[in-house]
């Protein structure tokens, strides 16, 4: 029996490194100065964000005349930056990485400026190109997202520069930076309140007429017949995504990440935008302070995009630049020994994360996955038709559902739901996050019943119909290392249609061992089992011999 575990580990770095190591990176952005502290857990490898910190600094409020960064800001970049690194050294953060983007990049004093932070702060400032910028913002997006080696689009909307990418997984195809962003467009070419229409006709001809040759870029370089999924990241879109799901759901989702912004919503959205005033703007509820002057701008880039681009919807990722920094310096550090390794296991590195941080028995674990997807993909199309996808949140609630002996052993599947709800699995969306969490919970005691609240937070049958299924089938695979000692070596499971019946053959490890436990707490679990596909389970102990032979 081979599991998800053992088979998709990243394995670790030759060299003998501290198993946390906790950095801080800074992007020094035209509209905003942001901040993330991570904690790298170097053993799998991945990291957490311990800490966030904003600044909306408008570094790209630039001099009209020269296009000199103003005295004033410099000022106020500077003491931000100085408070940044204070929060990052309550953290013991052992080095800041710090990158500077179109403001600081175009202005002619801008490596002026860079010379003062170091001075200053003796904090050094890496200066980066539109391109470089756009690589990074790549790297993020793989740290917290599953591409499965299908093609990717990337857009990033910044305040000075507008960056789209195409990748796969392996290395980026195309890398463009262009020089349009939502703080960039509204000193330009906004000069109304609310926008007149002749202002609002050239901002759109603008946005499209800027973005034409990168998008073009990007579809030269797709293969025949690929249709690539569009991924928007940083503040505009995501507060795009914030406000529409706002007034969609009625509520902030706990995660944008995989969160769905239709074209339709969007042009809704600009239409809506264009005929209110700044102040009128500001009080949408989830606008952000100060993004209400700069979002109309930043809406048309994106429509503009997504027009030429030819799709309908675009989805949320929350890792970009910085969390981009964080791989690249992990990646020069050796922290990662092979980079495709490390971007193409996203969703298995979260789980195991949270697996290390709740102390988890994870050869227990690993064991009753095995048993899981054994079990999962020995009824399929025949008691179940799931498919991949609800496979692998069988394997992440396998793994994940005892954590909530972290808190007590008393109810600690009703934790094991808390936990894991509120644990940032990267690589998945809410909803699948909801279904682990419930899966998790069932995985004893009560079956999933709609008056339990955590159930009715899935809002679809289908949904629930897969945690009602699946935790069915989780339970047996708990019952089977009862002892937590490997007892079982391997499940057979057949399916007799005509009487209803599934007879479940166990082989054991140990030759003189009657698994007596293990057979008790199936036929003691197997109740909501055999209840949700009508059927009789029957488990049978076979010889030694035959689990050695096969």
């Amino acid at each position: 029996m081979l599991s998800l575990v053992s088979a998709n580990c990243v394995s670790l770095p030759t060299q003998t490194v501290k198993q946390h190591r906790i950095i801080a990176a800074i992007d020094l952005g035209t509209n905003s100065l942001h901040m993330v502290v991570v904690k790298i857990d170097t053993s799998l490898p991945a990291f957490s964000i311990i800490a966030r910190e904003k600044e909306t600094v408008r570094l790209g409020d630039r001099d009209l005349a020269t296009g000199y960064l103003k005295p004033e800001i410099i000022e106020k970049a500077i003491a931000a930056l100085g408070r940044f690194q204070k929060v990052a050294d309550t953290f013991n953060a052992e080095t800041i990485v710090a990158v500077a983007t179109s403001a600081v990049r175009e202005a002619p004093n801008g490596k002026d400026f860079l010379h003062r932070v170091a001075v200053d702060l003796g904090l050094s400032v890496d200066l980066i190109s539109g391109q470089e910028e756009a690589r990074r913002i790549y790297l993020g997006v793989l740290s917290g997202m599953e591409f499965h080696n299908q093609p990717h689009m990337i857009v990033d909307i910044g305040g000075g520069s507008t960056e789209l990418v195409l990748g796969d997984s392996n290395e980026p195809r195309t890398l463009t930076s262009t020089k349009i962003g939502a703080v960039r467009l509204t000193g330009e070419l906004i000069t109304t309140d609310p926008i007149s229409n002749p202002e609002f006709q050239y901002l759109q001809a603008y946005a499209r007429g800027m973005l034409e040759r990168s998008v073009e870029e990007v579809q030269a370089n797709l293969k025949f017949g690929e249709s690539p999924r569009l991924v928007g990241t940083s503040g505009t879109i995501e507060t795009l995504a914030l406000i529409n799901a706002r007034e969609k759901l009625g509520y902030v989702p706990s995660t944008l990440n995989g969160y769905q912004l239709s074209l339709k919503d969007l042009r809704d959205w600009v239409n809506r935008l264009r005929k209110l005033t700044n102040v009128e703007r500001s009080v949408i509820p989830g606008m952000p302070e100060k993004r209400s002057e700069v979002i109309l701008a930043g809406a048309v880039i994106l429509q503009e995009a997504m027009t030429l681009l030819g799709v309908d919807s675009i989805t949320i990722c929350e890792r970009a630049l910085r969390e981009g920094v964080i791989v690249d310096w992990m990646l020069a550090h050796g922290l990662i020994e092979d980079k495709l390794r490390f971007q193409s296991s996203v969703r298995q590195r979260s789980v195991l994360k949270q697996a290390s941080k709740y102390q988890i028995n994870l050869e227990h674990c690993d064991r009753i996955a095995g048993f899981a997807l054994s079990l999962f993909d020995q009824t399929q199309n025949k008691l179940h038709y799931w498919g991949t996808e609800e496979r692998q949140l069988l394997w992440a609630a396998a793994i994940l559902h005892n954590c909530g002996h972290h808190v007590s052993h008393s109810s600690h599947h009703k934790h094991s739901y808390y936990l894991i709800r509120n644990s940032e699995l990267l690589g998945y969306t809410e909803t699948e996050i909801e279904i682990i969490a419930n899966l998790a919970r069932y995985h004893r005691k009560s079956a999933p019943k709609k008056k339990h609240e955590n159930f009715r937070n899935l809002l679809t049958k289908p949904h629930r119909q897969i945690v009602s299924q699946l935790s069915a089938i989780l339970r047996l695979a708990v019952a089977l290392d009862r002892r937590q000692i490997g007892a079982i070596a391997r499940v057979q499971c057949e399916y007799y249609p005509n009487t209803q019946e599934v007879r479940l053959r166990v082989f054991p490890s140990h030759p003189d061992d009657d698994c007596a436990l293990e057979l008790w707490s199936l036929d003691y679990k197997k109740g909501i089992f055999e209840a949700e596909f009508n059927v009789k389970l029957v488990a049978s102990l076979e010889p030694y011999a035959m689990a050695i032979s096969s």
